[in-house]
């Protein structure tokens, strides 16, 4: 990790990860499934000296977006999401905030699409559409940094569910054998919950 200085928050009801990607050559940084507490997270961003410039979602659900709109509007910044994660993301059922109550939509500001390559905090980002857990996940590359953040497609030594809305487990597979583990094995790869694993250990170690 050459330019990369990575934070991991531990956030929400369900011990969503939330990832704080800083370049340390230019303060600019990502932040990653903000899944609840903004305050939080914008005390993690101030002792990082990072000056945040997106935020990038892997999915969907409840608990992977409960601090986006919050983040958004204090540092002017977008949201981003796959495109075919709109319908999720807008409907209070299939993202589950319904579950706790509050129930509402989020729009993406930046719709993004399978094999996009973004330079954000000054990293070069590639899209990878993921679903399985739902329809539009995403996992993101960040190739000269070794890096994936596979939201809750790819666990160590797991997946995420598929039996939520426009969940499959057909795409799952074809996520994880077409596109997740023909990257380098050396790849790092940091899951929206628990632990981090690497691509080699999974290839030779996960059920899925």
């Amino acid at each position: 990790m050459k330019q990369l200085q990575l934070e991991k928050l531990v956030l929400g009801p369900v011990s969503t990860n939330c990832y704080l990607a800083k370049n340390r050559d230019t303060g600019a940084l990502l932040i990653i499934d903000p899944a609840d507490c903004a305050d939080v997270i914008a005390r993690k961003i101030a002792g990082m000296s990072g000056t945040p410039e997106a935020i990038l979602l892997t999915h969907g659900h409840f608990d992977h977006i409960g601090a986006a709109l919050e983040l958004k509007n204090r540092f002017d910044i977008p949201v981003c999401a796959l495109d075919k994660e709109q319908e999720v993301l807008s409907d209070p059922v299939k993202n589950l905030t319904y579950w706790n109550g509050s129930g509402y939509g989020l729009r993406a500001d930046r719709d993004l699409a399978e094999g996009d390559e973004l330079v954000l905090a000054g990293f070069r980002v590639v899209v990878m559409h993921t679903p399985g857990h739902t329809i539009g996940s995403v996992s993101y590359y960040l190739p000269e940094e070794k890096v994936l953040f596979s939201g809750d497609t790819l666990f160590r030594c797991s997946v995420g569910r598929t039996d939520f809305p426009t969940g499959s487990m057909g795409d799952m597979h074809r996520s994880l054998h077409e596109k997740l583990f023909l990257l380098p094995e050396e790849t790092e790869v940091f899951p929206g919950h628990d632990a981090a694993t690497t691509i080699q250990y999974e290839k030779r170690f996960n059920p899925y």
